[in-house]
């Protein structure tokens, strides 16, 4: 590290909005974050696409810190680490915020040619999308904005065009008729990921199908959606449910229709469900479709795209589908034929992107064959090629891979990457290719006309650890940083993007996206609950960044986060950690103010190690010891851990003894030297605890670091441990030295004794240690612990206004006889020990209620628990604090 003379102090206050403005304006001028093309070793991480739409969210901002966390320790450790920025171009929701501008207008999509339409969304993409953007900015993003893609530029469409040819090409990619989740309301099939399945309250209703030719005789059907009843092909029992083994080859009568359809069996019908009978509707049911391929049914569609009855729908043709099933019960109601309709909870798919309810809808779309490509995924995995952390989610990713079906990748959408299949309406000539096809190839007419459908914004996603970096083309950056380091993302898509991303890896690039899959929880409310605008908890990261500061916000998201468990959102720890940065702000001012201008670090030479006192030696070793912590932490991406470990060294150590320790000689109250050892000590300690705390707190540490050094602290090197050999007895007596002033203030404070009275403490300790670590650090001990004297007496009787407590060598005591009142200390301490019993109790018989237990989320009870330990050892430190009150 090349450190200049001091060259200016910092400001009396911390005031994080100027401070982070003026470092993200100095960071972009500076191309602060382009990856250093001179070294050798290579770290990556492409960042999950953000949609175009969007805008930071809690999610995002947690999932952005951690990955910025890594890259800014990476980069520090001298690799050329590559932060890789995009958006994704986010089909059915650009769209659908692109018409609703257009309703403003009056107009609506159809009113323009396609061309006109896909104009409009670049143009509102130039002007309002992108918003995230700024705000990844705001967050103190290191990413690398010179390479930042979309997935529609031209490169990254390229790569999309020749995997769908090389995949059509293989028989991976075919056009079929199958089940979909179709929307009504914008009339296009939506991928799983976009259904939002909702606990509802409906009903279920009890059917009579009468046996045809067979008067009164019937079977009872249940379902909750009767209107499809109408395109029953069958009706279906269990082969082993005894009660319908005598009813095989019996045909019935199916209700409101002149059609008659067969009883059959099948294994897949839960006897235990209803009347153990379910209805084959194959066009409106994935299960059934399934059923009927197996049963040799052909599919009866009663439905049109926007969700009205069609003309196999008889008399009903035309009713939108919630009146038709109105209109279907009534007129069941009148012939007789409904048995009883029960209330009945059940769960349904909703479009997340306007609410409208998905039909399961049987439609002509394109398709990936995804067995093949699961088995590479799979294999990627089982032999470590790709490693999941935590390694619990891999037997979650097995299960979806061993039951993967094949993807519906069509939509009926205009903005996004056109499927590339074309038709010669002349010669009916079919073709897919990885250009535009403007003439046929067979029989030479240019009546060609392009697929009308567009791919699955997760079609392109999936490409995206490669695509970004130039593929298909063999470029340098695609040499350097494939496969990539690590993918950091939450668990919700595992199966929808993460798992879809190594089969496309190991198709086309033969090794996996990333060496790791570094799967975190979700941000929910303190009580466990999930953001949700229609409950009103939503947090907004900017207005909170704007509150705390931005480096608050981001230490307390890797400081309570726990390895693969959720986030409570506690804004009270927010409030502590702003004071953690004005602790370091005052701390570093404390520490300029007492180097004169002319000062320069230098770091711990020779010259200055062979006059290390134990103070320093002290507090070198608690730094190595720091280091080694947070560097295990990082290792594991245990990130609490790390936070925890250099919010303890700094706060603790540094803050709270070192300088509380050094002052009197950084004073210059010993002797030149000795106070021209400690600033140097000081300095280069606060220097490479800052180099530690900068991936959590870029900001803040950037700005107290330019006062030492001219190289800005996002590119200095990684903070190394301190190679001295310390004296270890002096050490000894430092950690014997923070036991005690710990305890004493710990006495002070559950006794009563403010910080403005001075009390007097006698070691009761026969241990020779203890006795010299209190001569040698007298003074300091009376200033740490406000103490009016201390002394060792090992054979002193204890009185029944002591305050006594153990340490490693022995007793503390402190005589509290003048210090308080007696009695109203005691009456205070009573009146905390009941309350204190009374939230004890409280927490007891929620924590012992299996409906608590069993509806709650683990964080959340996890919490509770917490808090009760906490009471129990409360309530034990009170009665004892009593017990010494009343002699």
């Amino acid at each position: 590290m090349f450190l200049t003379a001091m060259k200016k102090q910092i400001g009396d206050r911390y005031e994080p909005k100027d401070v982070e403005n003026k470092w993200i304006s100095l960071w972009e001028e500076k191309k602060s974050f382009i990856p250093n093309p001179n070294s050798k070793e290579s770290f990556s991480i492409v960042i999950p696409p953000p949609n175009v739409t969007g805008s930071l969210h809690i999610g995002h901002a947690l999932n952005h810190t951690i990955q910025d966390i890594l890259i800014r320790i990476e980069r520090k450790k001298g690799k050329s680490a590559l932060w890789l920025p995009g958006m994704d171009h986010a089909g059915i929701a650009t769209q659908m915020v692109v018409e609703r501008e257009l309703a403003k207008e009056g107009k609506k999509r159809t009113d323009f040619s396609r061309e006109e339409f896909i104009h409009k969304v670049w143009e509102w993409k130039a002007h309002s999308g992108g918003m995230i953007t700024k705000q990844q900015k705001l967050l103190g993003e290191s990413v690398d904005w010179s390479r930042e893609r979309f997935t529609l530029d031209e490169g990254l469409s390229k790569a999309v065009f020749k995997v769908f040819k090389s995949l059509y090409d293989e028989g991976l990619i075919y056009r079929g008729e199958r089940i979909i989740n179709w929307c009504p309301a914008s009339q296009t099939a939506i991928s799983d990921l976009e259904v939002e399945f909702r606990e509802t309250k409906g009903k279920l209703y009890h059917i009579k199908y009468p046996i045809h030719g067979k008067k009164d005789l019937f079977v009872v059907v249940a379902t909750t959606r009767p209107e499809t009843m109408l395109g029953d092909v069958a009706v279906c029992a269990n082969p082993d449910d005894l009660r319908y083994t005598s009813l095989k080859d019996v045909v019935l009568d199916l209700p409101l229709t002149n059609r008659q359809i067969p009883l059959l069996f099948d294994s897949f019908v839960d006897k235990e469900f209803g009347s153990g009978l379910v209805k084959i509707t194959p066009a409106h049911d994935s299960n059934d479709f399934d059923a009927g391929q197996r049963l040799g049914l052909k599919p009866l569609l009663v439905m049109n795209p926007d969700g009205t009855m069609n003309e196999n729908a008889g008399i009903y043709q035309g009713l939108d589908r919630f009146e038709a099933r109105k209109k279907v019960l009534s007129d069941l109601e009148a012939k007789g034929l409904i048995e009883k309709i029960e209330d009945h909870v059940h769960s349904v798919g909703h479009n997340s992107r306007g609410g409208a309810v998905i039909e399961p809808y049987l439609s002509t779309q394109w398709f990936v064959k995804i067995k093949p490509l699961a088995d590479l995924a799979i294999q990627a995995v089982q032999s470590g090629q790709v490693e999941f952390v935590p390694k619990m989610w891999e037997k979650t990713f097995f299960e979806w891979m061993n039951n993967i079906r094949d993807w519906c990748i069509s939509r009926q959408l205009w903005w996004g990457h056109r499927i590339p299949a074309y038709h010669c309406k002349k010669c009916k000539h079919f073709e897919v290719s990885e250009t535009v096809v403007s003439v046929c190839t067979s029989c030479g007419s240019n009546e060609v006309e392009p697929d009308p459908d567009v791919l699955d914004t997760w079609f392109s996603s999936q490409l995206w650890p490669f695509s970004t970096l130039g593929w298909p083309d063999q470029t340098e950056d695609l040499k350097k940083y494939y496969p990539t380091s690590v993918l950091v993302t939450g668990f919700d898509i595992i199966f929808f993007w993460v798992s879809r991303m190594i089969m496309m890896g190991m198709k086309f690039m033969k090794a996996p996206p990333f060496h790791k899959v570094l799967i975190h929880g979700l941000v929910r409310d303190k009580d466990g609950k999930k953001f949700s605008k229609s409950v009103g908890n939503v947090i907004d990261p900017l207005v909170m960044m704007d509150k705390y500061g931005t480096d608050s916000f981001r230490f307390f998201l890797a400081a309570t986060l726990p390895e693969g468990k959720d986030i409570l959102f506690d804004e009270s720890r927010l409030d502590g950690y702003r004071s953690f940065c004005n602790k370091i702000w005052n701390s570093s001012r404390f520490i300029l103010m007492n180097l004169e201008e002319s000062f320069v670090p230098t770091g711990i030479t020779p010259e200055i190690e062979k006059d290390l006192e134990p103070m320093d030696q002290w507090i070198l070793s608690r730094f190595n010891r720091c280091l080694e912590e947070y560097n295990k932490a990082h290792s594991k991406f245990h990130f609490y851990e790390m936070a925890t470990a250099i919010y303890e060294f700094i706060w603790g150590d540094f803050c709270d003894w070192y300088i509380e320790l050094v002052k009197p000689r950084a004073y210059g109250k010993v002797s030149h030297r000795s106070a021209e050892v400690a600033k140097q000590v000081l300095s280069d300690v606060l220097i490479r605890a800052l180099g530690l705390l900068h991936p959590f707190m870029p900001f803040l540490t950037e700005e107290v670091h330019s006062v030492f050094s001219d190289q800005y602290i996002v590119t200095s090197p990684f903070p190394e441990s301190y190679p001295i050999a310390s004296d270890a007895l002096g050490v000894l007596k430092l950690n014997l030295l923070q036991e005690i002033v710990t305890k004493i203030r710990v006495m002070r404070s559950e006794n009563g004794v403010t910080p403005d009275k001075k009390c007097k403490a006698i070691i009761k300790s026969s241990d020779n240690l203890s006795s010299s670590a209190i001569i040698e650090n007298e003074v300091s001990l009376l200033q740490l612990a406000r103490l009016e004297s201390i002394r060792t007496d090992a054979l002193y009787e204890i009185q029944k206004t002591d305050s006594v407590s153990h340490f490693t060598k022995g007793e503390i005591v402190l005589p509290l006889e003048g210090l308080i009142d007696v009695v109203k200390e005691k009456a205070r301490l009573e009146k905390e020990l009941q309350k204190s019993e009374l939230e004890k109790e409280k927490l007891e018989v929620k924590l012992s209620n299996p409906g608590f237990l069993f509806k709650a989320a683990p964080e959340v009870v996890e919490k509770e628990k917490d808090k009760l330990k906490t009471l129990v050892d409360k309530v034990e430190v009170l009665k004892k604090g009593i017990q010494n009150l009343a002699g």
